[in-house]
């Protein structure tokens, strides 16, 4: 299982390509159903009201009570992410991403700023263990965020308009310890046949591949950042997942007149509030 270190990323591509054994997600659609997200989050949730409830911490910066400890929680920008055709991809870059084909949510054409909300998870609330709780991409900024739902991400854009149950929703899994918001056409544009992108892109040796950039304190904070993609002016965005691989939601956020103004992936940091906990047990992924 990998864990929030870009040295931990690479150890397992080596490993991966060794064996010749990476495995991407090509699925159209993927649920995840009540039984495996009890087994995921090790929890028995009643999730009738998440993404709305109370418990719901994206873009806060306050103290909370999480499964009895206290967390901080704060924000940093990551900069703009370029989406020239609106077609919002998340996803595992490093083990979920391809050259064509992802599956992504439509939104409106443009650049947006891209704000993660870390979680100081340690002991003393000193700074010492930060996790990335939730990572948001905001379409506009002047409207208040009013309610939640799940977005499907789709090969072509367009919901099944599947009907999901209490305790399903849709999303993308994690299997290097790491996310991204990018533009499937971009994608599509600019990165070069995927045989050449961890030599040429993701572990070249140089101070601009994609495992240094994220391993930089400087240019953002370590576990976070902002890559130019290959020849181009576009760009992705890359942070740590959380407690490292996993399934997450894809969730969107409207207004009072039901327009999107956020897009957020949630890792599950944050617990859901005591009142919708039925066993308060550590995720399975969750080993400190």
């Amino acid at each position: 299982m990998l864990t929030n270190s870009s040295s931990g990323i690479q150890h397992a591509w080596h490993f991966w390509y060794a064996l010749i054994l990476v495995l991407k997600c090509h699925a159209v659609t993927l649920v995840l159903r009540a039984s495996p997200l009890n087994w995921a989050l090790g929890n028995t949730r009643k999730m009738m009201s998440y993404p709305n409830g109370a418990e719901w911490s994206a873009l806060k910066s306050i103290v909370i009570s999480n499964q009895g400890d206290q967390i901080e929680l704060s924000t940093i920008s990551c900069g703009k992410l370029n989406l020239p055709s609106g077609k919002l991809v998340t996803c595992d870059p490093f083990a979920g991403m391809t050259k064509s084909g992802n599956s992504f949510v439509q939104v409106p054409p443009g650049e947006y700023e891209v704000i993660v909300t870390l979680a100081d998870v340690s002991s003393n609330l000193d700074g010492t263990h930060i996790r990335e709780a939730y990572a948001s991409l905001i379409i506009d900024k002047t409207k208040i965020e009013s309610s939640r739902k799940f977005l499907e991400p789709t090969k072509n854009g367009e919901p099944t308009n599947q009907i999901l149950q209490a305790g399903e929703f849709w999303g993308y899994g994690v299997d290097a310890g790491t996310a991204c918001f990018a533009d499937a056409d971009a994608i599509e544009a600019t990165m070069p046949e995927e045989g050449s992108w961890y030599e040429g892109l993701f572990d070249n040796g140089r101070d601009d591949c994609w495992f240094n950039q994220m391993d930089s304190k400087t240019l953002i904070r370590k576990g976070l950042a902002n890559i130019q993609l290959p020849n181009s002016d576009k760009n992705l965005i890359l942070f740590h997942s959380g407690w490292g691989d996993g399934f997450y939601p894809v969730i969107g956020g409207y207004d009072s007149n039901n327009n999107l103004v956020a897009v957020h992936t949630d890792f599950f940091v944050v617990d859901i509030s005591e009142n919708e906990v039925e066993s308060a047990s550590k995720p399975w992924w969750r080993f400190w």
